[in-house]
């Protein structure tokens, strides 16, 4: 078995918090996550904190502007841009001071080239995915950007190891050729597999960093995932329908960050440490693996951002997430 950037029993947040403030949400996560922290998202402090806003600043020549309300391709680079990355400096800023002297994992999180592509519009209009050499641009100039934020983050925290997580929520339906064109009348060509692993493999290869590949949709292309060459998958374990795939990625070596915990209160309140932990080890008993394995190749996530969570249950939730690793470990 590989060894695994991260500690046994390890639990982690997905990214995304709820609120605008970033001294409280590293507070937070530095706190309830001691194993395995990660650099908060807080989309709430508006545009530039969403996840394709600050994903499309980690371009390399390749600046982005809003425009009517989405992010599309500029000329120059401009105000909407600035905001962006000064939102991003503040970010690392603060994880600099509240993790001086952390020699653990760290964990930063940023959308993958395929959702980038479905999501970016080009100046003349359509969505980048329309084009294939404008995706492999993008490709390559988030390679590079991304290498770049982690070389930045392992000298901000230098006794930390550094995992990149690329969220890919759009990758199922561009794989099936859903992705809606501007009018809603037509969809986008369908992206071949092979393809699709082709341009992730570009940005895990060039990272510098384990990578781990999220999607939280139903039809999570776990192949697609593998074939990129990332080191774990993170999933939402209560959209998954059939578990051989997930149990061929497991005995190929794979890492699992195991989504486990719901984003919105089920019957008002958080599943407590014990129920989450529950969950996981009954997936992994009907995968059929040694518990001895359980605790070292799998992360307990909530199943998702918790950007639309109120900052109570958020906290509460990544709390859980702490305890059910720590049953697992000691399990």
């Amino acid at each position: 078995m590989p060894e695994f950037p991260w500690p046994v029993g390890a639990a982690t947040g997905i990214g995304s918090l709820p609120g605008t403030d970033v001294v409280e949400a590293q507070r937070i996560v530095f706190g309830e996550l001691p194993d395995l922290p990660h650099l908060p998202e807080l989309p709430a402090r508006g545009p530039g904190a969403d996840l394709i806003g600050r994903s499309a600043g980690f371009l390399v020549e390749l600046p982005v502007q809003l425009y009517a309300g989405r992010w599309q391709m500029a000329p120059r680079p401009g105000a909407d841009l600035r905001r962006t990355l000064d939102l991003l400096e503040r970010d690392l800023d603060q994880a600099t001071e509240q993790g001086d002297g952390f020699a653990g994992t760290f964990k930063v999180q940023a959308a993958g080239p395929w959702t980038l592509a479905a999501s970016l519009d080009l100046q003349i209009g359509g969505r980048l995915l329309r084009d294939p050499g404008a995706v492999r641009d993008l490709t390559d100039s988030l390679a590079e950007g991304l290498r770049r934020h982690v070389d930045d983050v392992r000298k901000r925290l230098p006794h930390a190891t550094v995992l990149l997580q690329l969220d890919e929520p759009s990758l199922p339906a561009v794989l099936a050729g859903q992705v809606p064109t501007e009018s809603g009348l037509s969809a986008y060509r369908a992206v071949d597999g092979h393809d699709a692993a082709t341009a992730l493999r570009t940005v895990v290869e060039s990272a510098g960093a384990p990578v781990v590949a999220h999607c939280c949709a139903a039809d999570v292309p776990l192949q697609v995932l593998r074939d990129s060459g990332a080191a774990a998958v993170a999933l939402d374990l209560a959209l998954l329908k059939d578990l051989d795939p997930v149990g061929e990625a497991i005995e190929a070596g794979i890492g699992l960050f195991a989504g486990a915990a719901p984003t919105r209160p089920a019957g008002g309140r958080p599943l407590t440490g014990k129920q989450i932990a529950e969950r996981v080890q009954k997936l992994w008993t009907r995968l059929g693996f040694p518990a001895a394995r359980l605790a070292e190749q799998v992360v307990v996530t909530p199943a998702c951002g918790l950007a639309g969570a109120s900052e109570p249950y958020a906290r509460a939730v990544l709390t859980a997430c702490r305890e059910a690793g720590r049953r697992i470990a000691e399990a």
